[in-house]
């Protein structure tokens, strides 16, 4: 195999490399909002439980007021029962009395089934508060190992760069050019292919014998004839040496 398709596949392979670490770090910042977003709507609801827990404290402390203002009323009321002049007004004070000794034991009722209420909102309000913080832990532990990972994928992909240029300098600015209109062209940047069993693995078509013998001598930087890949092949060493080797065996054999 000529020197050329030798650093054309080492730098197909340094491609996939960058491409792949390429997307792995463009992916790592979407883990880490998605990991953000779980957390935010666990704020959010805890949030909610907080304004739930507020609103029923604030509603228990009005009808605190209000009963009391149904009691100051209710003393009023008696004091002015003892100067009422006849019976009609007597029966209206004593009316209106029992309307506020109502209005407390709704005022009372509603209080309890209250106090009801905010004991679970107020457990978990504690639950919650206690299950976001081990979340926010654990958030921050991940968003450290993604960012590592970030520096380390950054850090590698600098290092394949480099090992790239070396390639690069050392490919005829001809084979380059089709190297690089194939890697835009084809999915995946894919822009060399391997040859098996005498067919582009790229594209499957079988290549016509002469042309795959060609390929296999590997003397020249040779196309695919319908997706146009630069093909290469790679023989079945670990085969041809088993091969070679009984046939060395069985000639001394034989000999």
């Amino acid at each position: 195999m000529i020197a050329d398709l030798q650093l054309v596949i080492q730098l197909q392979g340094l491609d996939q490399q960058i491409a792949a670490l390429d997307k792995e770090i463009a992916l790592l910042p979407k883990q880490i909002a998605g990991i953000e977003r779980a957390l935010e709507s666990h704020q959010r609801k805890l949030d909610v439980d907080r304004a739930a827990l507020a609103g029923n404290q604030k509603e228990r402390k009005k009808i605190e007021g209000d009963v009391q203002a149904h009691e100051g009323k209710i003393s009023k009321l008696r004091d002015q029962m003892l100067q009422a002049k006849n019976n009609d007004q007597y029966k209206a004070f004593q009316n209106e009395i029992e309307f506020c000794q109502q209005e407390i034991r709704k005022c009372e009722d509603r209080s309890i089934t209250l106090m009801e209420e905010s004991e679970a909102l107020g457990n978990n309000v504690k639950a919650a508060e206690e299950a976001l913080k081990k979340e926010k832990a654990v958030v921050d532990a991940e968003k450290a190992v993604a960012k590592e990972k970030t520096a380390a994928d950054e850090a590698a992909r600098v290092e394949l760069l480099e090992k790239r240029k070396e390639v690069v300098a050392g490919i005829p600015a001809a084979v380059m050019v089709k190297y690089d209109r194939l890697r835009k062209k084809h999915k995946n940047g894919q822009a060399i292919s391997e040859v098996i069993d005498g067919r582009c693995q790229a594209c499957q078509i079988s290549l016509r014998p002469q042309y795959f013998q060609e390929v296999r001598h590997g003397n020249a930087v040779m196309p695919c004839e319908m997706c146009l890949r630069i093909l290469y092949y790679n023989p079945p060493v670990a085969l041809d040496n088993e091969m070679s080797a009984k046939y060395a065996g069985g000639t001394r054999a034989h000999n």
